[in-house]
Parts: C-alpha cells; structure tokens; sequence
C-alpha cells in the first residue's frame, strides 16, 4: 500500500513539475510527505527487529535523496515576469524523479537486500519529502538571484510577523 501512495504522490509531482507555476514558499505538500512519512516509518520500524543494516541504508537513502534533489533543481527553468519568479521543469527533471525513484528502492535492496523487509516501500514518502524540500529550497535561492524579482514573489521569507 506504501508503494502505491507513493507512485501516486510521484504521478502528482511529475504533472505539477512540468507546469509553469510560480516559485513559493509554500511548504504545505512536502510538510505533508515528511510528517507522513515519519509516521510510516515509525510503524515500520515498531513491527520488527531492525539492526544498524537498517539506519545506515535510511540514512543512505535520505543523503541520495538530497543529491536528487539538487541534481534535478538544476534542470528545472527559474525566470522572472512582471516582478514574480516563475519555475517549469521539463523532461529531463521528469525522468530525474523517476530515477530517483528506482534508485530509492534500488539502494534499500543493495544495501539491506531482504532483510530490510520492506524499508523502500516504508520509508518512501519520507525519502520524497526530503527530495522535494531540497529542490525546492535551490530553486528558492535560485529565484532570489534573479534581477527584478521582488522578495515576496521569489519564495523568500519575508519580515511581516
């Protein structure tokens, strides 16, 4: 069930990647994947007998996930109009977040092969939080770089408390 929410939540991503949407600071759905994610990982790791084998392919994971993550920020176009930073990936990021995907589970398995009983699937939508949120904060600090882009319309934190 972990994987199919996770294939879903990556068909949502790919489809609102390859669109020309505005670059915000607006953390709500990769919030979301982390919290979930926690959760999912939480009561994967409750139900059995998890060794080291187990921290370090997470902990392998979640460091590639950031890599992904800055390597597809990189592919993505960033540019300004009318005073707002705009943001459209295109093939290449597509294929980068399926690839990342693979290599996700790919990992898990190499590293802790059957013993990890399931660690891909269940630490997912955490490894897509932690991919996400390192995109989008380059892609943020991208935008504020640009000339003529306005602080508030860059995704850059602004002072009004």
């Amino acid at each position: 069930m972990d994987l199919l929410i996770g294939v879903a939540v990556l068909a949502l991503v790919l489809y609102r990647q390859l669109q020309k949407r505005p670059v915000r600071d607006n953390p709500r759905l990769p919030l979301i994947l982390l919290v979930i994610g926690v959760v999912e990982l939480v009561k994967f790791l409750q139900h059995g007998h998890h060794g080291t084998g187990v921290i370090i392919a997470l902990a392998g994971s979640l460091v590639l996930a950031a890599v992904f993550g800055a390597i597809r920020a990189a592919t993505v176009h960033v540019w300004v109009d009318g005073g707002r930073a705009w943001r459209q990936g295109n093939w290449l990021t597509a294929a980068l977040w399926i690839v990342s995907l693979g290599v996700h589970l790919g990992y898990d398995y190499l590293v802790d092969g059957k013993n990890s009983a399931g660690l891909g699937t269940a630490s997912l939508l955490l490894y897509l939080g932690v991919t996400f949120t390192i995109q989008r904060r380059i892609l943020q600090a991208r935008a504020q770089r640009i000339p003529g882009a306005s602080p508030q319309n860059t995704g850059a934190p602004t002072a009004s408390w």
